[in-house]
């Protein structure tokens, strides 16, 4: 199952859980995927991670969440959730 399945499966504290050990795992995966074969230096990596640095990643994790009000201009509940806090965690590793 890849990690947006996951992402739409969480509904609570286990499944946020979950969510979160297979997104260590995908990075983990990146780092090895890149360190046998480099993409480019400019875009995403072989795994699809645009911000590979823990500074870059929460910096695109805290710009989409002040851009989109925490998802709720993208049809997120206005309300935090666990699946919005998965969200979170998740837009880190895409958004630009």
């Amino acid at each position: 199952m890849d990690l947006h399945d996951l992402l739409d499966r969480v509904q609570d504290k286990a499944s946020f859980f979950d969510f979160v050990r297979h997104l260590v795992l995908d990075r983990k995966h990146a780092i090895e995927s890149e360190a046998e074969s480099p993409s480019s230096k400019y875009g995403r990596d072989a795994s699809g991670w645009e911000n590979s640095t823990i500074e870059s990643y929460l910096e695109a994790a805290l710009s989409w969440a002040e851009h989109t009000e925490m998802g709720s201009t993208q049809g997120l509940s206005a309300d935090p959730s666990w699946k919005e806090f998965a969200v979170f965690l998740y837009v880190g590793k895409i958004y630009e």
